[in-house]
Protein backbone atom coordinates (compact mmCIF):
# COMPACT_ATOMS: atom_id res chain seq x y z
CA UNK A 1 0.00 0.00 0.00
CA UNK A 2 1.61 3.25 -1.11
CA UNK A 3 1.45 5.68 -3.96
CA UNK A 4 -1.45 4.29 -6.01
CA UNK A 5 -3.58 3.56 -2.96
CA UNK A 6 -2.97 7.10 -1.77
CA UNK A 7 -3.68 8.63 -5.19
CA UNK A 8 -7.02 6.82 -5.47
CA UNK A 9 -8.21 7.40 -1.92
CA UNK A 10 -6.97 10.96 -1.55
CA UNK A 11 -8.64 11.76 -4.87
CA UNK A 12 -11.89 10.18 -3.70
CA UNK A 13 -11.73 11.98 -0.34
CA UNK A 14 -11.18 15.37 -1.99
CA UNK A 15 -14.05 14.67 -4.40
CA UNK A 16 -16.36 13.74 -1.52
CA UNK A 17 -15.39 17.04 0.13
CA UNK A 18 -16.83 18.84 -2.92
CA UNK A 19 -13.72 19.37 -5.07
CA UNK A 20 -13.35 18.61 -8.77
CA UNK A 21 -10.42 16.18 -9.00
CA UNK A 22 -8.47 14.89 -11.99
CA UNK A 23 -6.26 11.84 -11.45
CA UNK A 24 -3.60 11.19 -14.09
CA UNK A 25 -2.39 7.60 -14.21
CA UNK A 26 1.27 7.80 -15.24
CA UNK A 27 2.17 4.26 -14.13
CA UNK A 28 2.47 1.66 -16.94
CA UNK A 29 0.89 -0.90 -14.60
CA UNK A 30 -2.32 1.13 -14.76
CA UNK A 31 -3.32 0.19 -11.23
CA UNK A 32 -5.04 3.51 -10.53
CA UNK A 33 -7.18 2.96 -13.63
CA UNK A 34 -8.04 -0.59 -12.57
CA UNK A 35 -8.67 0.49 -8.99
CA UNK A 36 -11.26 3.00 -10.20
CA UNK A 37 -13.08 0.45 -12.34
CA UNK A 38 -11.76 1.14 -15.85
CA UNK A 39 -11.15 -2.11 -17.70
CA UNK A 40 -8.36 -2.08 -20.34
CA UNK A 41 -10.83 -2.11 -23.25
CA UNK A 42 -12.54 1.06 -21.98
CA UNK A 43 -9.30 3.06 -21.86
CA UNK A 44 -9.75 4.58 -25.30
CA UNK A 45 -7.27 7.47 -25.06
CA UNK A 46 -4.53 7.18 -22.46
CA UNK A 47 -1.53 8.98 -21.02
CA UNK A 48 0.56 7.24 -23.69
CA UNK A 49 -1.51 8.92 -26.41
CA UNK A 50 -1.19 12.29 -24.65
CA UNK A 51 2.59 12.16 -24.18
CA UNK A 52 3.74 10.21 -27.24
CA UNK A 53 1.07 10.94 -29.86
CA UNK A 54 0.19 14.47 -28.74
CA UNK A 55 -3.50 13.72 -28.13
CA UNK A 56 -5.36 16.54 -26.32
CA UNK A 57 -5.70 15.92 -22.60
CA UNK A 58 -9.44 16.59 -22.76
CA UNK A 59 -9.92 13.62 -25.09
CA UNK A 60 -8.28 11.28 -22.57
CA UNK A 61 -10.31 12.34 -19.52
CA UNK A 62 -12.89 9.76 -18.47
CA UNK A 63 -15.49 9.86 -15.69
CA UNK A 64 -15.33 7.35 -12.85
CA UNK A 65 -18.04 5.97 -10.62
CA UNK A 66 -16.99 8.59 -8.06
CA UNK A 67 -18.78 11.88 -8.53
CA UNK A 68 -16.35 14.77 -9.24
CA UNK A 69 -13.40 12.36 -9.69
CA UNK A 70 -12.18 12.02 -13.29
CA UNK A 71 -9.29 9.99 -14.66
CA UNK A 72 -6.75 9.98 -17.46
CA UNK A 73 -6.07 6.23 -17.68
CA UNK A 74 -2.92 4.29 -18.47
CA UNK A 75 -2.21 0.96 -20.13
CA UNK A 76 0.87 -1.20 -20.55
CA UNK A 77 1.66 0.80 -23.72
CA UNK A 78 3.19 3.38 -21.38
CA UNK A 79 6.00 0.93 -20.48
CA UNK A 80 7.84 1.90 -23.69
CA UNK A 81 7.38 5.63 -23.12
CA UNK A 82 10.84 6.26 -21.67
CA UNK A 83 12.52 5.01 -24.84
CA UNK A 84 10.10 6.83 -27.13
CA UNK A 85 10.45 10.07 -25.20
CA UNK A 86 14.23 10.12 -25.62
CA UNK A 87 13.96 11.41 -29.18
CA UNK A 88 11.47 14.17 -28.45
CA UNK A 89 12.29 17.84 -27.96
CA UNK A 90 11.67 19.16 -24.47
CA UNK A 91 10.85 15.61 -23.47
CA UNK A 92 10.64 16.51 -19.77
CA UNK A 93 8.00 19.19 -20.41
CA UNK A 94 5.39 17.20 -22.35
CA UNK A 95 3.00 16.64 -19.45
CA UNK A 96 3.24 20.29 -18.40
CA UNK A 97 2.33 21.31 -21.96
CA UNK A 98 -0.57 18.85 -22.02
CA UNK A 99 -1.93 20.34 -18.79
CA UNK A 100 -2.15 23.79 -20.39
CA UNK A 101 -5.99 23.69 -20.65
CA UNK A 102 -6.16 22.91 -16.92
CA UNK A 103 -3.89 25.79 -15.93
CA UNK A 104 -5.86 28.11 -18.23
CA UNK A 105 -9.05 26.83 -16.52
CA UNK A 106 -10.49 25.54 -19.79
CA UNK A 107 -10.88 22.24 -17.92
CA UNK A 108 -12.36 22.99 -14.51
CA UNK A 109 -10.56 21.09 -11.75
CA UNK A 110 -9.49 22.01 -8.23
CA UNK A 111 -6.84 19.30 -7.80
CA UNK A 112 -4.74 17.33 -10.29
CA UNK A 113 -3.17 14.21 -8.79
CA UNK A 114 -0.52 12.28 -10.72
CA UNK A 115 0.17 8.64 -9.91
CA UNK A 116 3.82 8.15 -10.88
CA UNK A 117 5.71 4.98 -11.82
CA UNK A 118 7.36 3.09 -8.93
CA UNK A 119 10.87 4.07 -10.06
CA UNK A 120 12.53 7.29 -11.15
CA UNK A 121 12.21 7.69 -14.93
CA UNK A 122 11.40 10.24 -17.62
CA UNK A 123 7.74 9.76 -16.76
CA UNK A 124 8.46 10.67 -13.14
CA UNK A 125 10.45 13.72 -14.23
CA UNK A 126 7.55 14.78 -16.48
CA UNK A 127 5.27 14.61 -13.46
CA UNK A 128 7.64 16.69 -11.33
CA UNK A 129 8.11 19.31 -14.03
CA UNK A 130 4.32 19.63 -14.37
CA UNK A 131 3.49 19.55 -10.65
CA UNK A 132 3.28 22.19 -7.97
CA UNK A 133 4.29 19.73 -5.26
CA UNK A 134 5.23 16.13 -4.47
CA UNK A 135 3.42 14.01 -1.88
CA UNK A 136 5.61 11.14 -0.71
CA UNK A 137 4.03 8.00 0.80
CA UNK A 138 6.51 6.41 3.20
CA UNK A 139 5.87 2.86 4.32
CA UNK A 140 6.52 2.27 8.00
CA UNK A 141 9.17 -0.37 7.30
CA UNK A 142 12.91 -0.92 7.60
CA UNK A 143 15.01 1.03 5.04
CA UNK A 144 12.01 3.29 4.29
CA UNK A 145 13.96 6.51 4.83
CA UNK A 146 16.86 5.43 2.61
CA UNK A 147 14.90 5.63 -0.65
CA UNK A 148 13.53 8.99 0.39
CA UNK A 149 16.93 10.69 0.16
CA UNK A 150 17.27 9.86 -3.56
CA UNK A 151 13.80 11.24 -4.23
CA UNK A 152 14.66 14.46 -2.39
CA UNK A 153 17.78 14.85 -4.56
CA UNK A 154 15.68 14.41 -7.71
CA UNK A 155 13.21 17.03 -6.51
CA UNK A 156 16.13 19.41 -5.88
CA UNK A 157 17.52 18.80 -9.38
CA UNK A 158 14.13 19.39 -11.03
CA UNK A 159 13.70 22.56 -8.98
CA UNK A 160 17.09 23.86 -10.12
CA UNK A 161 16.70 22.98 -13.80
CA UNK A 162 13.04 22.86 -14.84
CA UNK A 163 10.48 23.77 -12.18
CA UNK A 164 11.63 26.32 -9.62
CA UNK A 165 8.25 26.27 -7.87
CA UNK A 166 8.26 22.54 -7.11
CA UNK A 167 8.03 21.78 -3.40
CA UNK A 168 7.48 18.81 -1.12
CA UNK A 169 3.79 18.73 -0.21
CA UNK A 170 4.54 16.35 2.63
CA UNK A 171 5.61 12.88 3.63
CA UNK A 172 2.77 10.50 4.46
CA UNK A 173 3.37 7.51 6.73
CA UNK A 174 1.46 4.50 5.39
CA UNK A 175 0.97 0.85 6.41
CA UNK A 176 1.51 2.03 9.95
CA UNK A 177 0.90 -0.32 12.87
CA UNK A 178 1.09 1.74 16.05
CA UNK A 179 1.62 -1.44 18.11
CA UNK A 180 4.75 -2.35 16.16
CA UNK A 181 8.04 -1.06 17.61
CA UNK A 182 9.64 -0.81 14.16
CA UNK A 183 6.76 1.33 12.86
CA UNK A 184 7.05 3.53 15.94
CA UNK A 185 10.77 3.95 15.30
CA UNK A 186 10.27 4.78 11.61
CA UNK A 187 7.73 7.44 12.57
CA UNK A 188 10.01 8.88 15.25
CA UNK A 189 12.97 8.99 12.84
CA UNK A 190 10.87 10.57 10.09
CA UNK A 191 9.49 13.28 12.36
CA UNK A 192 12.93 13.99 13.86
CA UNK A 193 14.60 14.16 10.43
CA UNK A 194 11.88 15.86 8.38
CA UNK A 195 9.95 17.81 11.00
CA UNK A 196 6.87 19.60 9.68
CA UNK A 197 7.21 17.92 6.28
CA UNK A 198 5.61 14.81 7.80
CA UNK A 199 1.81 14.90 7.73
CA UNK A 200 0.07 14.70 11.09
CA UNK A 201 -2.24 12.12 9.49
CA UNK A 202 -0.95 8.55 9.48
CA UNK A 203 -2.50 5.83 7.29
CA UNK A 204 -2.87 2.66 9.37
CA UNK A 205 -2.26 -0.87 8.19
CA UNK A 206 -5.86 -1.80 7.41
CA UNK A 207 -7.20 -4.85 5.59
CA UNK A 208 -10.13 -2.86 4.15
CA UNK A 209 -7.72 -0.56 2.33
CA UNK A 210 -6.02 -3.62 0.81
CA UNK A 211 -9.33 -5.25 -0.17
CA UNK A 212 -10.95 -2.21 -1.81
CA UNK A 213 -9.02 -2.27 -5.15
CA UNK A 214 -10.22 -5.81 -5.89
CA UNK A 215 -13.75 -4.37 -5.92
CA UNK A 216 -12.61 -1.39 -8.07
CA UNK A 217 -13.57 0.99 -5.27
CA UNK A 218 -11.82 3.52 -3.06
CA UNK A 219 -11.90 2.40 0.54
CA UNK A 220 -14.12 5.40 1.29
CA UNK A 221 -16.88 3.65 -0.69
CA UNK A 222 -15.93 0.07 0.09
CA UNK A 223 -16.04 0.57 3.87
CA UNK A 224 -16.58 4.23 4.84
CA UNK A 225 -16.41 3.43 8.55
CA UNK A 226 -13.05 1.66 8.41
CA UNK A 227 -9.95 3.17 9.97
CA UNK A 228 -8.33 3.41 6.55
CA UNK A 229 -11.24 5.36 5.06
CA UNK A 230 -11.37 7.75 7.97
CA UNK A 231 -7.59 8.30 7.74
CA UNK A 232 -7.77 9.28 4.07
CA UNK A 233 -10.67 11.64 4.79
CA UNK A 234 -8.52 13.22 7.52
CA UNK A 235 -5.58 13.47 5.10
CA UNK A 236 -7.75 15.32 2.57
CA UNK A 237 -8.82 17.77 5.25
CA UNK A 238 -5.20 18.31 6.36
CA UNK A 239 -4.16 18.92 2.75
CA UNK A 240 -6.98 21.42 2.23
CA UNK A 241 -6.06 23.18 5.48
CA UNK A 242 -2.41 23.43 4.46
CA UNK A 243 -3.37 24.92 1.09
CA UNK A 244 -5.57 27.48 2.80
CA UNK A 245 -2.58 28.54 4.92
CA UNK A 246 -0.38 28.83 1.82
CA UNK A 247 -2.96 30.98 0.06
CA UNK A 248 -3.36 33.31 3.06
Amino acid sequence: MGKTTTAINLGAALAKAGHEVLLIDLDPQGNASTGLGLTPETRRTTTYDVLIEGAPLARAIQPTAQERLRLVPATVDLSSADLELMGKERRSFLLRAALGPVTRREIEVDYVLIDCPPSLSLLTVNAMVAAHSVLVPLQSEFFALEGLSQLMLTVREVRQTANADLRIEGVLLTMHDARNRLAQQVEADARETLGELVFDTVIPRNVRVSEAPSYALPVLDYDPGSKGAMAYATLAEELRRNHTKLAA
